[in-house]
């Protein structure tokens, strides 16, 4: 998946798929975590939440939607 970097304290890269509805996160540690079943609404308002992804990410994502380490 291909991801665009972000300027964010905790996040380094965000990559979504429309298709199966997923969003990958890569963190400034080079951990990268992949979350299902992500409205694509929910991946705009990320993108959007500049200079706050990391609150948006904790408050939307992390814990809203079940996630796997990938890297």
């Amino acid at each position: 998946m291909l991801r665009k970097m972000v300027r964010s304290s905790s996040l380094h890269s965000v990559g979504y798929d429309y298709m199966s509805e997923s969003i990958e996160i890569e963190f400034k540690d080079g951990s990268v975590y992949q979350y299902a079943g992500v409205s694509p609404s929910v991946y705009k308002g990320l993108m959007k939440a500049f200079p706050s992804y990391g609150e948006y990410f904790d408050q939307h994502i992390k814990g809203q939607y079940p996630g796997s380490k990938i890297q």
